[in-house]
């Protein structure tokens, strides 16, 4: 039987063909960079403020090595830790001052920002300070801020951090409901404007998981895990109003950090 030749110029369509074929699958096959390095960003959930041990490289931003991200960081050792979580952080300052260490090689980022933007602290010194009608109006107006500008300065911050870390899981954390109703506090606030407090908290969650998901982020309720120890409970997780030092009100302590948001993150990842 008489064997079959190809012309020279069907052989060298045949071997462009195969060079072109064979690209792609050696592009994919090639070694990436490995995305591993962990970016906490946020507010002072983030950065431990309440928690105490509070680190020295940025004595402003109260960052704590008892907070949540310098707890999963240890445990889990990344190939790198960029730590810039700030006390007082509103969303675009987390835009502005907190997303240089993000890049290709950033694995995980953790972010919790949307309660400045609420007017919390203006709230609770409102509600602390001023009488019941004051505390209502000050909530009412933090919802109004939480269903105004909030949504969009979000889809701003999650797009900025998509955009600068690509490979990273992102987990959007949310926060606890402030008051047991009902509970063992002597004085303080009544359970009207505990109640009240409470459902902001439970609004600014709600948007705040709505906007991850559209950005495809993972969010963390943290609600779930710290009922039972809010302030007025008999385990309270959280700090009541300390006239001796109120940047740490309303803040969780290092239980709430390594018993409350420490095994929500890990689970969720």
């Amino acid at each position: 039987m008489r064997k079959s030749r190809i012309a020279p110029w069907a052989a060298a369509l045949l071997l462009a063909a195969a060079c072109t074929l064979a690209g792609p699958a050696a592009t994919a096959a090639a070694p990436g960079i490995a995305a591993t390095g962990y970016v906490a960003l946020g507010d002072s959930y983030s950065a431990g403020v309440g928690a105490g041990s509070y680190l020295t490289a940025a004595p402003r931003c109260l960052r704590s090595s008892l907070s949540f991200p310098a707890l999963w960081a240890a445990a889990h050792s990344p190939s790198s830790f960029s730590f810039t979580a700030c006390d007082g952080a509103k969303t675009g300052d987390v835009l502005k001052k907190q997303l240089g260490a993000l890049g290709p090689r950033t694995g995980l980022v953790t972010v919790t920002a949307g309660g400045r933007d609420a007017g919390f602290t203006s709230v609770m010194a409102a509600c602390v300070l001023g009488g019941s009608g004051t505390c209502l109006s000050a909530v009412a107006k933090a919802r109004s801020a939480t269903d105004g500008a909030l949504p969009g300065d979000l889809d701003r911050l999650y797009s900025a951090i998509r955009g600068k870390a690509p490979a990273a899981r992102v987990v959007v954390l949310g926060y606890p409901r402030l008051y047991q109703l009902h509970g063992s506090c002597s004085g303080g606030l009544p359970d009207t404007e505990r109640s009240a407090l409470n459902d902001a908290s439970d609004h600014l969650n709600q948007v705040l998981a709505a906007r991850a998901a559209a950005h495809g982020f993972t969010f963390v309720d943290v609600r779930t895990v710290f009922d039972g120890h809010e302030i007025c409970s008999a385990e309270p997780w959280l700090h009541s109003v300390d006239w001796l030092d109120l940047g740490e009100s309303y803040h969780p302590t290092a239980t709430g950090q390594s018993l409350g948001y420490l095994p929500l993150l890990t689970d969720a990842l």
